[in-house]
């Protein structure tokens, strides 16, 4: 085989991989962090301010998750009046979803049995009538 050959063959590698790879990168799902994100960027004063007052409330929320159980045990400020806990998975926002806080108990539990395995960030946004907080904990099951 001649040069002229080997290097026209060269060339059709190169074009086919690089045809692939485009090819790759428009089929792979890419989730935003948030579909709201350029106005939830707006208002990041408040979340700012939500967690410095979870710094100092004096009975803040605990996340304990237990593999053994299978559980996630979330012990509740006495404060309380009303809460949303949101267990966030970064790599799919399909699996997200929403727990509402039950004020009138001082721990709720969550089952972890149907959570995919893997990496979850849990969002734990709360009011006592007055102020807003905020916390949050990344949890690996």
């Amino acid at each position: 085989m001649n040069w002229g050959k080997s290097i026209i063959l060269a060339f059709v590698a190169f074009g086919s991989f690089i045809g692939f790879l485009v090819y790759r990168m428009a089929i792979t799902k890419v989730d935003l962090v948030r579909k709201d994100y350029y106005q939830t960027e707006m208002a990041y004063q408040q979340q700012i301010d939500r967690i410095q007052n979870n710094k100092s409330v004096h009975h803040p929320f605990k996340i304990n998750y237990q593999p053994s159980e299978k559980a996630i045990h979330f012990s509740i400020p006495e404060e309380l009046t009303q809460g949303q806990i949101q267990f966030f998975r970064p790599s799919d926002a399909q699996l997200d979803f929403n727990v509402t806080v039950q004020p009138e108990r001082s721990e709720q539990v969550v089952s972890s049995q149907k959570l995919k395995t893997g990496h979850w960030r849990i969002k734990i946004t709360w009011t006592d009538g007055q102020q807003e907080y905020y916390t949050e904990e990344e949890v690996r099951l």
